[in-house]
């Protein structure tokens, strides 16, 4: 048992072990070996308990993160849990997958210097060990209450907000599109960061706290949206954004250029065992291909690393910024890098070439400028700075845009912003039409995991808040 906290000053940060790069590049499994529990007890105990943990405040689900720590230093492992778990539904989860770099971590306030409490790795041995130990149960209500909850979207957002719903008592249905419950979870991020199981396991305990998921669901066709909303006493959209970014110029339409979010489906889809029509013919297949990625955010890192477990004769990153100013985690441009994809700094595509199908990307260096109104540097290309690379798979990582909802939905009236996410009052989460919320990335924009769960439960809690509201005034006028 570790007899105080602060040991930053004698003991440096040390992370799980890491497999050799030459050996994750040939699987998607984690890369990240079990915490050894005393290791994990003794990075724990590097926290500082400060009196304003700013880990805490830049969580966006301001997990009790010195609480947990000290109980894991202390070896108390079950409370531990119970206190991650009290503010995040899937804590195993964002062990895994959260830019921990850019948002707890990375504000430690030991960082300086001494190097960050590895929080998410301790958060992940947390839970890990709870699932071992079988500390962790499902939750269904103490006392049913009657009332109905429909949910369109089975990813984080949506999961969230149905654990925290029945919780409440209500009887909770969940819709998706997809055959597996998990949304980009499961068909979005790959397995050497997330491994399936993970995800899998966690639904099998939300169905046994007595939530119904309605898989292969078709809102908008087969089931019309009003039809959904009469069945429940309040509806909550939570599908996320998938419609990706394109990008233009000459060539664009080529054959071999394709969407970040087609490319990483088709690979988990086929990870989890079954035949992927594109996969197979190739089309989504990087093996033996100079594959090139363009983009700079985590969804970009997914794909390079990706291609390298896929055997690409090579991987290039292309960026038109350079690594200071890249959005993704700078966790995953290190891993990539181990892995062996090269990073193309300041450089932007102008075309892409062949005949039928791509062949390669022309490209043009770029350099920053100065500050925009956000105060990013902007960028502008450099005169002659053209150069070729070759490519025979281009995979476009720009980012997602909402679909146009009120039409797949057949539903006008309900209103988007001009950026076609569902326009909601923020305090009660409740879209234009009276019952039915929103939360998630439909709200907010494409995002993290962890903001979804935010949303997610935050929309609970005023669904929550509203229906019972309502059922108040009923009773009243009766």
């Amino acid at each position: 048992m570790v007899e105080r906290m602060l040991q930053f000053v004698r003991l440096g940060q040390q992370t799980p072990d890491k497999r050799h790069a030459a050996l994750r590049r040939e699987d998607f499994q984690e890369i990240y070996a079990e915490f050894d529990p005393s290791r994990a007890a003794a990075q724990a105990s590097r926290c500082s308990q400060c009196g304003v943990p700013f880990c805490q405040v830049h969580c966006p689900l301001n997990n009790n993160i010195p609480d947990w720590l000290k109980l894991t230093a202390e070896g108390r492992l079950e409370e531990a849990y119970e206190v991650a778990s009290a503010t995040n539904t899937f804590p195993e989860i964002c062990g895994r997958i959260c830019p921990q770099d850019r948002l707890c971590e990375g504000n430690c306030v030991i960082e300086k210097g001494y190097d960050s409490v590895t929080i998410g790795a301790v958060e992940r041995f947390i839970t890990d060990t709870a699932f071992e130990r079988g500390w962790v149960r499902p939750a269904p209500p103490r006392i049913e209450n009657g009332m109905s909850v429909g949910i369109i979207g089975a990813g984080p957002g949506g999961l969230a907000a149905a654990e925290q719903l029945r919780r409440f008592g209500y009887d909770v249905h969940v819709y998706d599109r997809y055959d597996r419950v998990g949304g980009l979870m499961i068909y979005g991020i790959p397995g050497f960061k997330l491994e399936k199981h993970i995800v899998l396991r966690r639904w099998k305990l939300l169905e046994q706290a007595g939530i119904v998921f309605h898989l292969g669901a078709d809102v908008g066709g087969a089931l019309a949206f009003a039809a959904l909303r009469a069945r429940h006493d309040a509806v909550l959209i939570a599908t996320g954004v998938y419609k990706p970014r394109d990008i233009g110029g000459p060539g664009a339409g080529l054959a071999g250029i394709v969407p970040a979010l087609d490319y990483l489906t088709a690979s988990n889809r086929q990870g989890l065992g079954e035949r992927v029509t594109d996969f197979v013919s190739g089309e989504l297949d990087a093996a033996g291909r100079n594959v090139v990625v363009i983009g700079g955010g985590d969804t970009a890192m997914d794909c390079v690393r990706t291609a390298v477990r896929q055997g690409a004769a090579s991987v290039k990153c292309l960026y038109r910024r350079d690594r200071a100013n890249m959005p993704g985690s700078m966790r995953e441009v290190k891993n990539a890098e181990e892995e062996g994809v090269e990073f193309v700094w300041l450089s932007a595509p102008e075309a892409f070439l062949g005949d039928a199908t791509v062949a390669g990307v022309r490209a043009v260096r770029m350099r920053l400028g100065l500050p925009d109104a956000t105060g990013r540097q902007a960028v502008e290309p450099i005169e002659g700075g053209h150069f070729t690379l070759a490519a025979e798979l281009v995979i476009k990582a720009l980012g997602f845009d909402p679909e146009d909802l009120p039409a797949a939905f057949g539903e006008p009236a309900l209103t988007v912003t001009r950026w076609g996410t569902l326009k909601v009052d923020h305090h009660s989460f409740m879209t234009s039409l009276p019952g039915v919320f929103a939360a998630g990335d439909i709200v907010r924009g494409a995002s993290l995991v962890v903001w979804a769960i935010r949303d997610g439960r935050d929309a609970a809690a005023a669904m929550h808040a509203w229906m019972r509201q309502n059922a108040a005034i009923a009773v009243a006028a009766e």
